[in-house]
């Protein structure tokens, strides 16, 4: 099991990306959560196994129809609390 906090520019707000990212998380079998950042990207903590991670990574940077996504940059994290599934978080 791993955490990545990831990072998400470009055209990624009012355009579903957030409940984009928590379908397919959830299809990945990842725990976590989304926000939109006041700077205008998304943030995603995502926690589960290492290869599903790397697949969310590489969704990211494709997106729901409407994104046109710039940038995804990601980290190893840890999980700031035990989720449960993987929510749509207040923008942050």
């Amino acid at each position: 099991m791993a955490t990545q906090r990831i990072y998400v520019s470009g055209r990624v707000q009012g355009v579903s990306y957030r409940d984009w990212v928590v379908r397919t998380a959830k299809r990945f079998g990842l725990i976590g959560w989304v926000r939109n950042l006041r700077d205008g990207r998304v943030e995603i903590l995502a926690d589960g196994e290492e290869e599903a991670l790397g697949q969310l990574v590489e969704a990211c940077r494709e997106g729901p129809p409407l994104a046109r996504v710039e940038d995804v940059s990601a980290v190893p994290d840890v999980i700031d609390k035990w989720c449960k599934g993987f929510t749509k978080r207040f923008t942050a």
